[in-house]
This record gives structure tokens, sequence and C-alpha cells, in this order.
């Protein structure tokens, strides 16, 4: 089983970036998926959720507007495009996949986003 993200690197502000959450031995669309974000010193936060019961979407309120959360199911994959970014979203970006009472999530290695100019 292994699930990893990509996508990550360095953007200026306005720019925009494509995250990527592949995973393999499993299948993502059985699952809610969460994004989430880490920058230094600070608590990881959630991001955005895409369900796995009808893919309604949810977005953190600093996010909203700018960030969009999809699935791939041919692909096994789930993105997260990021638009208008901002230095403030300089982070971390970690998938979950929340397997519920199945048992603990499945966190991915995470992937830098760094947001200057």
């Amino acid at each position: 089983l292994q699930l990893v993200e990509s996508g990550g690197g360095l953007v200026q502000p306005g720019g925009s970036l494509r995250l990527s959450c592949a995973a393999s031995g499993f299948t993502l669309a059985y699952y809610t998926i969460g994004w989430f974000r880490q920058a230094p010193g600070k608590e990881r936060e959630r991001v955005s959720c895409i369900s796995s019961s009808d893919d309604t979407t949810t977005y953190a309120d600093s996010v909203k507007g700018r960030f969009s959360i999809s699935r791939d199911n041919a692909q096994n994959t789930v993105y997260l495009q990021m638009n208008s970014l901002k230095p403030e979203d300089t982070a971390v970006y970690y998938c979950l996949v929340d397997r519920g009472v199945v048992g603990p999530p499945y966190w991915g290695q995470g992937t830098q986003v760094t947001v200057s100019s």
C-alpha cells in the first residue's frame, strides 16, 4: 500500500500549482480524502476534503475560492488545484485517506509548497 503526493514546488505569489495524491494497493474512490498542510511552527490544518459518498467538497475559509479538490478514479488520484497562491500558503501539504471504522487513516509523505517572490 502506498500513498504519494507530488506537484509541490516554488511559485510566485498569484501563481498556481496542482498537487496530486496517488494511491497504489487500494482504491481512493472508496474513501473520504483530505488535504492538510503544516507550516513551520504551526499546527497541521485541514485545507480541503472530498467525501466518499457523493464527492461533496469542503474548504477552509482561508482557501475558499482559490483551491479546488477533485478525483480522477481512473487514475486512482485526488488533486488539489491551488490558484492565486499567497505567501501564507507556504507549507508542507499532506493527503489523508479517512478509513473510518476500518482503521487509522493513511497519510502521505507530504510535498513542499513555497510561495515567494
